[in-house]
């Protein structure tokens, strides 16, 4: 039987709307039941169900073996589309946005998608919170600790020799008496920067470090290593002025800070691309170009798919 573009939809959105079923309770036997007719209806309907198996693997879940088929190659837009309805079916269900969440609320400060805002502390510090960013202060007589959530933080912090002041990211520290440092979390990765004065780095996988004006340090917090390097001081924390530096940096670690100012989610549908190094300047006022530029030098493509779903491919 030929099937017209409609048609193909229709089945396509037939096949997510059993797939998300099965997500969400993979041992019951009515939905096992009714995908095994489904899939016996046609063999337009055999191939669909391959092609939302292939998408709802690149989606990070993976269904039990009597339901893998061989994939297809190729990602056609209708992929792209399905992927991304999948995601958010998911998250729909706690699967991608429960620890985001989760972070959220406990948040003392925060923001939204291209939001930046400027926050006076109780010690007279000033925190700049990056756009999808927030913190959690903790403030006592002998310390000043913030925890950075998510996201991206400038501190200009206020001199108080009795009461270090400190911002930790999972593991890493960094601790500040009178200067001004950025601190970021991409994808994984930790980067501090300095723009005036010294701040001491205490890692698990870095020997205590210290950085002064215009030095910074990156710590690949899955992969378990670091890089440090030098830049002019007057490029540190740009993004303040809607710029974003990179130094030989992942281009999963780029794409993550330039999300924060692109409404929904952004993929990355080759993960060999996201590992690739990239440097140059970045216009956040224009994200998606921003996005294009980065992976452009590779092969990139940037599709926007909806204003909640932003794919990358390489051609």
């Amino acid at each position: 039987m030929q099937h017209d573009m409609g048609d193909d939809d229709r089945l396509f959105e037939e096949a997510m709307n059993l797939i998300i079923r099965l997500q969400n309770d993979r041992s019951n036997p009515v939905a096992l039941n009714m995908i095994r007719h489904w899939r016996a209806l046609s063999p337009a309907h055999e191939r669909t169900w391959a092609e939302v198996l292939e998408i709802h693997a690149m989606s990070g879940k993976v269904l039990t073996d009597q339901y893998q088929l061989e994939s297809t190659p190729g990602i056609s837009r209708r992929k792209l589309m399905l992927m991304g309805t999948l995601l958010v079916g998911t998250a729909a269900v706690g699967g991608l946005l429960g620890p985001g969440l989760i972070a959220r609320a406990s948040a003392d400060f925060a923001t939204t998608t291209a939001e930046i805002k400027r926050v006076a502390l109780p010690d007279g510090s000033m925190i700049t919170l990056g756009p999808d960013s927030g913190i959690k202060l903790a403030f006592n007589d002998r310390r000043r600790d913030i925890r950075l959530l998510y996201g991206m933080a400038f501190a200009e912090v206020a001199k108080d020799a009795d009461r270090p002041f400190s911002v930790g990211v999972d593991e890493i520290t960094a601790t500040a008496l009178g200067t001004a440092f950025d601190v970021s979390d991409d994808d994984g990765f930790v980067t501090i920067s300095v723009d005036h004065g010294l701040v001491q780095v205490d890692a698990s996988i870095v020997d205590r470090a210290q950085l002064s004006a215009g030095q910074w340090l990156r710590v690949d917090t899955n992969g378990r290593r670091f890089d440090r390097g030098t830049r002019n001081a007057g490029q540190i924390a740009v993004w303040r002025d809607g710029m974003i530096v990179a130094d030989n940096e992942p281009i999963s670690a780029v794409i993550a800070r330039i999300t924060r100012w692109q409404a929904g989610k952004v993929l990355i549908a080759d993960p060999g691309l996201g590992s690739l190094p990239i440097s140059g300047v970045f216009d956040l006022n224009q994200p998606l170009r921003a996005l294009e530029a980065v992976v452009q030098p590779y092969g990139g493509r940037v599709r926007q798919i909806s204003p909640w779903l932003t794919v990358i491919t390489k051609i």
